[in-house]
């Protein structure tokens, strides 16, 4: 098999690394128009096709954005940076501030549904039910800057929250750990589990990006002080709109 390293990489490559540097260099600031696919072309003595691959490459990393007729621009979006450890104290949602805030200060939009649904098979073994239980589900989807960056379904027991306000919603200032807390069941400990692959369709869609870029799929476990499992959150991330920081002590 032949190497990817150095001049072995395909043309298209080499043009997109060379765009990636001129970007990260700040040759090429957020808004500016990079150029377009005959000037790279002749650049660099490729075919339009060739330069059109390589600003695809950077399309799907999330660097730039294409629309027809207006060619390739960088992005000026920020990618959020999500305090994994910060974002889930007690301190946090205890006081009443939104997970959210621990990670970001720009205001977001979030569509909100909230349904009870048989359990699917997944999460009925995560949140220790039988598949086909009643759980209560709440999908979001969360809007930064016009842009769709992460979908989450939170799953809880219909059993432990039906009557609270876990089942509207809007669930009040601390959102459903507070309320949790309220009802003698405060999570105490959490567990992630982060992976990546490529969206389904409906994932592309929701989220409106291309399917060639990887989403980050991320399961959080909150548990009470008895070890059961009160929440399972399943969230699906646009690998471009974020940075998993996580900060602690040795």
């Amino acid at each position: 098999m032949a190497s990817e390293i150095g001049p072995q990489r395909p043309k298209y490559q080499r043009i997109a690394d060379a765009l990636r540097e001129a970007i990260a260099a700040g040759q090429y600031a957020p808004g500016d128009r990079l150029p377009g696919e005959s000037t790279l072309a002749e650049q660099y003595d490729v075919a339009p096709l060739t330069a059109r691959q390589a600003l695809k490459v950077l399309r799907v990393e999330g660097l730039v954005e294409t629309k027809k007729g207006a060619g390739a621009r960088v992005v000026s979006f920020h990618p959020i940076r999500r305090r994994g450890i910060q974002r889930l104290a007690r301190d946090q949602w205890a006081a009443g501030k939104s997970i959210w805030s621990a990670d970001e200060e720009r205001p977001v939009t979030i569509d909100v549904r909230v349904e009870t649904v048989p359990a699917p098979a997944h999460i009925a073994r995560m949140l220790e039910l039988s598949e086909g239980d009643a759980v209560c589900s709440r999908s979001r989807r969360f809007v930064l800057d016009e842009r769709s960056v992460m979908l989450a379904n939170s799953y809880l027991p219909l059993e432990l929250v039906d009557g609270t306000a876990i089942t509207r919603v809007d669930t009040g200032e601390g959102g459903i750990y507070a309320r949790l807390s309220e009802i003698g069941h405060s999570p105490v400990h959490f567990r992630e589990e982060i992976r990546c692959r490529f969206p389904s369709s409906t994932e592309a869609q929701q989220l409106e990006l291309p399917t060639e870029r990887p989403v980050i799929k991320l399961f959080r476990t909150a548990y009470d002080a008895d070890g059961r499992v009160v929440e399972v959150n399943e969230m699906t991330m646009d690998s471009a709109s974020y940075v998993l920081e996580y900060e602690f002590d040795a």
